[in-house]
Formats: structure tokens, C-alpha cells, sequence
């Protein structure tokens, strides 16, 4: 039997290895599926129920509240009781959230559903990303979650283009039901898969003898593994600037098509989905970047999402400001392309900096931050501009989010080095 070891000592055959990751890749697919569906249903909701634009907004924000609300004790969970029994149960839970959307009467029942599939995807990034943390050595991390993060626009893609379709053939409640059964089919899946033990909370300290000891950590060690490192700080910052747009441009960009380019509904969705469609291409290329210019330069993970900031701002400011028609869907293109170039490289630091046993909760403490100031507020945010000034003024303004990220991104990378340097090193052992 072909067995490949980790460097950290968590062993598993390689196609094994390669099934662990198709699983899941395929859970944060149908996460995004569910998580994004809506917004290809605006139209048809707006229609049923007269809601405002703003309204609207809250249906997708309301998943990300309940993320910044339980992805912190979803995390503990998975760090320190198990991360494919706490994952199985998340996406049995927001795929049984979804299915309760179609049956909503009134945008009250509605946004508690969508809360509830909030509450479900609240882990699911932290543990998977600890999880991937595991399967691959550090010189493949980057890649990896790249890979890994392509099905986030992918499921992006195929919810607002399978919504529109379904909406408009079968009516937005069919939409709901027919995207949270595969989901679920995944999720009961994961429970068989292996994992790796959980690693135990414990530092090394030198003793006056120029011995070490590996003592127990304690509430001030942990909180320390967070606060002393500046290039995990700024990533959580850069972080939040550059899913404050996405979330923004997966919510309202059907719209935009749909009005400005008075495209049909299904148009619009399909339209916008093959934009955010093309981040299959970005996060990975932006992932093997990563890791090949980090052979060579310490920092270049940030550096990396430097880049794919700033060239998304420019790329989107141009595209709405001087474009119209086939040109600015060109610029859009090229948007999508790099805009999510940056989450690989960026959510690969947040497990390269602290200890093995904390990295689900170093990426719930991502997720919280660039949810609630981010993703939770760029919808509404833009709904709130396009009922004031028009949904093309509203996008204009988003470039400057880009470009603040970019900043911050790239300051963090002058910290990565000394910040690596200070990890504990542990190694992983495979469940029996």
C-alpha cells in the first residue's frame, strides 16, 4: 500500500488523502450554494412579499451574523473534541435550514431560516481549513487551499444561476429545496472519513539547565499565540476589506445586470455567476504563487494578496467608472479573476503562524472578523447607496475597500518571518 507521511506525522494513503479533500471541497461548494442562492431570487421575493433593496440585503447578511455569532465556540469544538463529527453535524444543520426557507410565509420566517443556515456554516471554514492544514505539508498549504477555496465562487456560481433558473421555471421556493439535499448527502459522508487526533494545548520552555520541557499552555499562552503576532492581525484586517466586496459583488452584481443592462432575471444570475465563476481559476493560481515565491521571500503569501487587492480595485473602478457593455464585462472578468486570489495565501498564514491545536480557532477568529465587518455589512451597505444614488453608484464606491486591504496586506508582510519563527512545532498523529 502506497503511504505518504507528513512532515507533521499525520499519515494517510494518498488516495485517501485525495477522497478526505473531494469531500471537503464538495461541503464548501454546497455551503456557498445555499449560502448565495438567494440572491438570484431578489426579483421573485421582491415581487411576492414588496421588499426594499435594503431588505433584501439583510436576507444574505443574516447568514453572516450568525457566523460572527457561532464560529468562535463552533471552532473550539473543533480543535478540541473533533473536527469531522462538529463538521458532519454543521452541514446537516444548514442543510435542513435551506430546505426550511422554502416553506417561509413572511420575510420574519425567512430570515430566521437564513439564520439558521448561518449557525450551521458557522465551523465549517475553520474546521476544514484545519483540516487541509493537516492533510498537506507546509510548502503545499497555499496551493491546497486554493483548491480548496475554488469552490467557494464555484458554488457562488452555480447558486445564483441554478436559483434564477429554478425561480423562473418552478417558482424561488423549489430553488430552496432542490440545493439542500446533496448537501446533506455529504455531510452524512464525512462521519467515515479520518482525521487526525487532537493535538494537545502544550508549549516548550527552556529550563536552567539549557534543557527544554513541554509544559501544559495556559489562558494567557493562548491568548498570547493571537496577540503577539502582528501579520496575523493585519490578515484578519486585509481579510475583512476584501470580503466586505465580495460579499457585497455576490449579492448585487444579478441586480446590477438585471437594471442597468435590463437583462431577465435568469440572465442576470447566470451573467453575474460566470464572473464570480472565474475565482475557480484565481485561488488556486493565486495559491501556487504563493507557495512557489515563498521558496524565495519570506512574506510573499501577503505579498500575494497585495497584489490581487490592488489589481482588483483597479480592475473594478475602471470597469464601472468608464465602461459600459462588452468592454466593462471584460474588466468584470478580470475582477473575478483576481479577487479572490489573495484567500489561499492569506488563509494559509492564519495556520502558518500559531500553534497546531489552535489553528480552527485562529480561522473562526478570521471568519468573525471579516463577517462582521465585512461580509455582514457590504450588502447592506449597498443596498442602503442603491436606494439612495442608483445600484451603479453604489458599486462604484467598492474599489475603495480594495485598496485599503491592499495597504494592510501588504504591512503584514514585513511581520510573517519573526511571526513563523515563534510557532510550536508539533506533530500531527492520525486517528487509529
Amino acid at each position: 500500500m502506497n503511504t505518504t507521511s507528513m512532515p507533521q506525522g499525520y499519515t494517510l494513503t494518498k488516495g485517501f488523502r485525495r477522497y478526505v479533500f473531494s469531500l471537503l471541497f464538495l461541503l464548501y461548494f454546497f455551503d456557498y450554494v445555499d449560502r448565495m442562492i438567494v440572491t438570484s431570487l431578489f426579483p421573485f421575493i421582491k415581487a411576492d412579499w414588496g421588499l426594499s433593496d435594503a431588505q433584501c440585503g439583510m436576507l444574505v447578511s443574516a447568514v453572516y451574523w450568525s457566523i460572527v455569532v457561532f464560529t468562535f465556540p463552533a471552532s473550539i469544538l473543533v480543535d478540541r473534541w473533533s473536527r469531522k463529527k462538529s463538521i458532519g453535524i454543521m452541514g446537516i444543520l444548514w442543510s435542513f435550514a435551506t430546505a426550511a426557507c422554502a416553506f417561509a410565509g413572511t420575510f420574519g420566517h425567512l430570515f430566521a431560516a437564513r439564520t439558521a443556515i448561518g449557525i450551521g456554516e458557522a465551523g465549517y471554514a475553520p474546521g476544514g481549513t484545519a483540516m487541509i492544514s493537516g492533510l498537506y505539508p507546509e510548502e503545499k498549504r497555499s496551493r491546497m487551499m486554493g483548491l480548496w477555496n475554488a469552490s467557494i465562487p464555484l458554488g457562488c456560481a452555480v447558486g445564483i444561476a441554478v436559483g434564477g433558473i429554478v425561480a423562473t421555471h418552478w417558482g424561488w421556493r423549489h430553488a430552496f429545496g432542490l440545493v439542500a439535499i446533496p448537501g446533506f448527502i455529504v455531510s452524512i459522508l464525512v462521519f467515515f472519513i479520518k482525521d487526525y487526533k487532537t493535538v494537545e494545548l502544550v508549549k516548550t520552555v527552556e529550563k536552567s539547565n539549557n534543557s527544554q520541557e513541554r509544559v501544559k499552555m495556559k489562558a494567557g499562552d493562548i491568548v498570547k499565540e493571537f496577540m503577539d503576532r502582528p501579520s496575523l492581525i493585519l490578515t484578519y484586517i486585509g481579510f475583512t476589506g476584501m470580503t466586505f466586496v465580495t460579499a457585497s459583488l455576490m449579492t448585487w452584481l444579478p441586480t446590477y445586470f438585471h437594471r442597468v443592462h435590463h437583462l431577465s432575471e435568469s440572465q442576470a444570475g447566470v451573467k453575474a455567476g460566470i464572473v464570480m465563476a472565474l475565482a475557480l481559476f484565481g485561488a488556486p493560481l493565486g495559491g501556487l504563487i504563493a507557495d512557489l515565491w515563498s521558496k524565495k521571500r519570506s512574506g510573499a503569501r501577503l505579498l500575494v494578496s497585495t497584489i490581487s487587492a490592488l489589481a482588483s480595485a483597479v480592475f473594478l473602478f475602471v470597469g464601472f467608472k468608464f465602461f459600459e457593455g462588452n468592454v466593462q464585462y471584460i474588466f468584470l472578468l478580470l475582477m473575478g479573476l483576481s479577487v479572490v486570489a489573495f484567500v489561499p495565501a492569506a488563509a494559509a498564514v492564519t495556520q502558518d503562524v500559531v500553534h497546531p491545536g489552535l489553528r480552527a480557532s485562529s480561522y473562526a477568529i478570521c471568519v468573525v472578523v471579516q463577517n462582521l465587518i465585512g461580509s455582514a455589512l457590504g450588502p447592506i451597505y449597498v443596498g442602503f447607496l442603491s436606494d439612495a444614488y442608483g445600484i451603479q453608484t453604489a458599486l462604484l464606491s467598492l474599489p475603495l475597500f480594495l485598496i485599503f486591504a491592499g495597504v494592510i496586506f501588504f504591512i503584514g508582510s514585513f511581520f510573517y518571518g519573526k511571526d513563523v519563527s515563534k510557532v510550536e512545532k508539533i506533530k500531527l498523529v492520525a486517528e487509529q
